[in-house]
Order: C-alpha cells, then structure tokens, then sequence
C-alpha cells in the first residue's frame, strides 16, 4: 500500500515537472529567434567598415605647395648667340605642389605625417573628413625617421585617432591603412602585417635610421602619412612607403611607439637629436669571413665571426677620437652582443650625448676596449 501511494506521489511529480518543461520552452523559446536576428543586425558590417568610421574623422588630406628657384630657359637649350646677347637671366620663382595624409592625434589639432610630405614647404592646407578646408603649420621634422609634425590653426570640433601599441602586434595581425590616395579621400585597404622589424637600409635608405613594419595593405601615393590601424581601430604605424614588383605590392609603416617617441621631443625640443659615432658599418660573418680570407690576393685575414666591420671611418668623428679604427670588429657594445650592424645602431641610437660608450673590438685578432663619445647627428637641424 505504502509503495503504491510512493508510486503514485512519483508519477503526479513526474507529469508536474512536464507541464512545466513545455510552459518554459513556450514562454522562452522564442527569444533564441529574437536573439540571432539582433546578432545578424548587428553583424550587418564587419570589423573593417566598423574601425575603417571610427578611425577615419581624424585622417586628413595634406595639400602643401613650396617654391624653389629655377632658370627659366634652360642654358643647354639657348643659342651660344642668343646666350651673349641676353647676358644673365638669372633664376625665377616656380611652384611645386604635392599631396600627402596624416592622422590627428590631438583634439587641438595636432597631427602626425612623413617628413617627406611636408619637407622645405611654404604652404599647408588641410583637408578635414567633412571636406571643411584649414591652413596648417610645420611645428618639426625629422628626416632620420621620416616623421613630421603638423599644428592646425583654431579649429573646434576636432577627433583624434587611438594610439596604440607596436609592440604588441605580430605578423599575420590584421592591418588597415587609411588615407587619401591620389586625393581620394577616406580610404580603407586591408591586409596583414607581413613582417616585422624591417632594416630600412635593406631598402635602398641609408640615411634612416627605422626598423618598419611591413603589410600587404595596400598603400598607394598619396597615402604617406595616413594610419596603419589594427582590428581594434588603433594606430599601429604611420604608412611612409610601398615597394612594387612582379605580384603584389609591398607597403610599409613607422611602428607608433617611434612615431610617440619623436613627437614628444619635436614637442620638447623642436628638433629630435641623433647620437653617431661616424663609422661606416658593414656586416661579418663566419661564411663571409671564411670566403674572404680563402682569397688569395686578401690584403689581410679577418676574424671568422660575427660582428659589424668597420668599412671606414669619418675624418674628426667621434669615432676616430675614440680610437676606432678601419678593418675593426665591433663585437660588443655597452655589455650586449653585436652581431651585425643593426645591432649596434640600435645601441648607438640608445646612447647619451657626449657620455662614454663602451665598445669591444678584435683588431688583429686582439680584443681592445674602446670608450667613445657620441655626437649629435650633423646636418639634419
């Protein structure tokens, strides 16, 4: 009788908690529906057109015009005749026009571009999102690193763009450039981040000093100085060049964090100072060294390892009042190892004006100690 009624009291909950089971998948069984069409409304654009609008209010258009002075008839082309009897003409004023991008990032107007853009020029003219027309002014540039500074004058209502971090990214991150190509504005390719920590020597560049970041973006003239931006519509890179060849395009960009970098001091100081030794650098290796030393006309025998050979060295340079001298080795530099010549720029790069840097050297197979003290840069204030 007992387990008849447990029987019972069991079947009475089991149809209970049925009853409920089905009342709860009606009243809930919608929303799921609900839910996905909210999810594909919003979906209805991917994270490209998402950060390509937010970011894309702060790339400009930079319109600049320089003078330069030329002759008017070119003296090759003139009559020996006709070149006496007019006697001197002297040099005439011409115009030169070129177009650029750049990216704001301060709300008072401050923007980031190449120094190639706006380099020796008379006039600035930028060009907002909203087609709204502003003159600007050069605050600084600094030709080592191809980057510049650019101050609109009054102009309210103005959004920066997010900086972010460059070295937080990796090859195969997402990569948007933005900017106003051939004076199209508002922009937008996508790629990767093809690699990282390009020598821009390697180049064809020998009076930078960058390491840059390479994309398959696409970055067409016109597009120096716009942002390279990642998927979370921060500036990554600062577009500076492209390089064509058989198949795609290769473009490259300033990581960020030396963009940031030369803006405080061009900020500070007006100028960005350089540290250098006035050594002309040139990679050796193990194989090279061997190769070398295997000739039998080789006017002397290198040491088979890696290191940065000093190939020359600049007359009344740091260098030479410290002691470096031609067919030098450069091993060590302030207690980390060199291995090529991009190693040691980096720590020349790093260096204190006119304090002791401390570099190891083989000279005849002879370690030697050196203390040099770096200058600053010439020729680039």
């Amino acid at each position: 009788m007992l387990a008849r009624k447990k029987l019972e009291i069991m079947r009475k909950t089991s149809n209970i908690f049925f009853l409920v089971s089905i009342l709860f998948c009606f009243l809930l069984g919608p929303l799921p529906l609900f839910a996905s069409d909210d999810f594909l409304l919003n979906q209805s654009h991917n994270f490209v057109a998402n950060v390509a609008s937010k970011v894309s209010p702060s790339v400009v258009r930079i319109d600049i015009e320089r003078e330069f002075q030329t002759d008017e008839f070119e003296s090759d082309l003139l009559d020996p005749l006709l070149r006496d009897l007019l006697g001197d003409l002297g040099t005439f004023p011409k115009k030169e026009r070129g177009q650029g991008s750049g990216v704001i990032i301060d709300n008072s107007g401050l923007i980031l571009t190449n120094a190639h853009v706006v380099e020796r020029v008379n006039r600035v003219t930028i060009t907002l999102q909203n087609g709204n027309q502003v003159d600007g002014r050069v605050v600084g540039t600094d030709e080592v690193t191809d980057l510049a500074l650019v101050k609109i004058n009054e102009f309210s209502g103005l959004e920066s763009a997010k900086l972010g971090d460059s070295e937080d990214i990796q090859v195969g991150d997402w990569a948007i450039a933005l900017g106003t190509p051939y004076g199209l504005e508002s922009t937008v390719t996508l790629g990767i981040v093809s690699s990282l920590h390009r020598d821009i020597n390697t180049l064809g560049f020998s009076d930078k000093r960058l390491d840059l970041i390479q994309t398959d973006a696409a970055i067409n003239p016109g597009n120096s100085g716009g942002p390279l931006i990642n998927s979370n519509g921060e500036v990554i890179g600062i577009n500076t060049l492209v390089r064509s060849g058989p198949g795609a395009g290769l473009g490259f960009a300033i990581p960020i964090n030396l963009a940031s970098k030369v803006t405080n001091q061009l900020l500070t100081n007006g100028e960005v100072i350089h540290p250098y030794l006035g050594a002309q650098l040139v990679l050796l290796n193990e194989r090279i060294a061997k190769e070398h030393n295997q000739d039998p006309n080789a006017l002397i025998v290198l040491p088979e390892r890696s290191g940065a050979l000093v190939q020359s060295v600049v007359p009344q340079s740091p260098a030479e009042e410290g002691g470096l001298r031609r067919g030098d080795l450069v091993i060590n530099a302030e207690g980390n190892v060199i291995n090529d010549p991009k190693s040691l720029l980096m720590q020349v790069e790093n260096a204190q004006i006119g304090e002791p840097f401390e570099l190891e050297v083989l000279r005849n197979n002879i370690e030697i100690n050196l203390s040099i003290k770096p200058a600053a840069l010439p020729g680039i204030s």
